[in-house]
């Protein structure tokens, strides 16, 4: 960076002031726990010698909270790609099925913004469309962190719930599917080149929930990329022109990662099939009834508890995913 001419190539020095922000990350993230671990090493020492029950305890809990950064920190460390350390788009859609898919999308929805919770990360949503008795249309939410994207990538794909559906008055057992798509968040490190004359904005009414001025009011935006036909849509907002912002920084994430993929299958030679929202697709089954089980068909995750994970709790996924792919 103090190279002659350094900050007159402005493509070159958001790589390089990218690459510095990863190896920060990486040094901070040992020497921290390291640091931490030397303490409290000497704080038990010393609460031993003095027989201090409660800050024995203190330590207790502490190393417990050591454990899991250090758990993630080796998580990390598989995250090589070239966006793991980015933040991430997650987005959610019904697949067919009307009403109970639409309520298991809010169900993923929630279960998704729950583990943002229990880590820590900050969730905004961009886009959120109630279905018309129950559920999401669709749903789309940032996670503004580093790594976030190298984590929840593993969640792309299609989820499947089997339970007796609470919308039927026979009670039957019903199957429904929802798809979710984790893209990563575009940085200033990564420059999107998309022409005005390849958009077309839409400006609409939203649907649902939000008072009088979000439905009458047209406050909702779409844009469609016209060569890709890849669209971006957001009514999360009251004001247009952020409604405009969030679903601008929704197409660009899904162009990055629509372009990287055509890139690399023509390196590659391959073109990798879309898989459709429905039976034999999916990546996770989650069964209610007749039984409860979680069990992810790529690498034989398999909890016990079903309702911890739809509260958040899918770190087991995550890990067994990076590492059966390390």
């Amino acid at each position: 960076m103090a190279e002659n001419g350094f900050w007159d190539r402005p493509d070159d020095a958001r790589k390089v002031i990218g690459q510095l922000k990863i190896a920060r990350h990486v040094v901070v993230g040992f020497d921290g726990p390291a640091k931490t671990c030397t303490d409290l090493q000497e704080l038990y020492e010393m609460a031993r010698d003095e027989a201090d029950a409660a800050t024995i305890e203190a330590v207790a809990r502490d190393l417990g909270a050591l454990e899991a950064r250090v758990h993630d920190f080796e998580l990390e460390s598989l995250l090589a790609g070239d966006n793991d350390h980015l933040g991430a788009v997650v987005t959610i859609h019904p697949g067919a099925g009307g009403t109970e898919s639409q309520d298991w999308a809010e169900m993923l929805y929630r279960m998704y913004t729950r583990y943002c919770e229990r880590r820590g990360w900050p969730a905004a949503v961009l886009d959120l469309q109630p279905g018309e008795e129950a559920g999401l249309k669709d749903a789309s939410f940032e996670v503004d962190t580093e790594y976030a994207f190298g984590f929840l990538k593993a969640e792309t794909g299609v989820h499947r719930l089997v339970r007796i559906s609470p919308f039927d008055a026979a009670k039957r057992r019903q199957t429904s599917f929802a798809s979710v798509h984790v893209t990563p968040l575009i940085d200033d490190t990564i420059v999107v080149d998309i022409k005005d004359d390849d958009l077309r904005i839409d400006t609409y009414r939203a649907s649902g929930a939000g008072g009088q001025h979000v439905n009458k009011t047209e406050s909702a935006v779409r844009i469609t990329h016209i060569p890709t036909s890849i669209v971006a849509q957001s009514q999360a907002e009251r004001s247009q022109h952020k409604n405009r912002e969030s679903a601008m920084k929704m197409l660009k994430s899904r162009l990055y990662t629509h372009f990287q993929a055509i890139e690399k299958a023509r390196q590659a030679g391959l073109t990798e099939p879309k898989k459709d929202i429905n039976f034999g697709s999916q990546i996770r089954s989650y069964v209610l009834q007749p039984y409860t089980m979680v069990k992810d068909q790529r690498t034989s995750a398999e909890p016990s508890d079903v309702s911890r994970v739809l509260d958040g709790d899918i770190d087991l996924f995550i890990d067994a995913f990076l590492r059966h792919k390390e």
